[in-house]
Formats: structure tokens, C-alpha cells, sequence
């Protein structure tokens, strides 16, 4: 499969150099090269994965506790109601 650069450049609406042309693809074939050697390995026995590394959940358990009261969630508040935090207005 031939990938222009050109082509790319074309698709995301650049323009390029003819100096930036030959280096960009010079660089693409690399990649292609290194791309095509990669799929020459025998990869039938490996088990498929996402990650490269085990991904673990560092989060603590979700066990219900008792709430902090009202009165002291509202103790920190710069403005506040009786029951609810007062915040200044950003809709007009």
C-alpha cells in the first residue's frame, strides 16, 4: 500500500514545501518499513491485550458512612441560606 504524502497533506488541508515533501516522506516510508517488519513476527500464541501494563483500581471501597451534617458542610461557606450554598449569579 503507497501512502503519499501528498495525499495526507491534501486531506488535512496543508500545504507544504517541496523541501518539507521530501522530508516528510522520507520519514513515512521509515515508518512503513519499520511497520512492515513488525508484521512479519508470529504473533498466533500471544493473548490480545489493551494495555501494555496490568491496570489496577487504586480507588478505596464505596461503603456507606455517616454524612457530614448540614450545618458543618455550610460552616466553610464564604455566603450561604439557611439550607443551601449562595453563589453569584452567572447567567443573565
Amino acid at each position: 500500500m503507497k501512502i503519499s504524502v501528498e495525499h495526507i497533506a491534501k486531506l488535512a488541508r496543508l500545504s507544504l514545501s517541496e523541501q518539507e515533501k521530501e522530508l516528510f516522506s522520507a520519514q513515512l516510508n521509515s515508518i512503513i518499513v519499520y511497520v512492515e517488519k513488525l508484521s512479519e513476527l508470529d504473533t498466533k500464541d500471544i493473548e490480545p491485550t489493551s494495555h501494555v501494563l496490568s491496570l489496577n483500581n487504586v480507588v478505596r471501597d464505596d461503603t456507606p458512612r455517616e454524612s457530614i451534617l448540614r450545618d458543618e458542610a455550610l460552616s466553610n461557606a464564604p455566603d450561604h441560606t439557611e439550607k443551601f450554598y449562595r453563589v453569584p449569579k452567572i447567567i443573565e
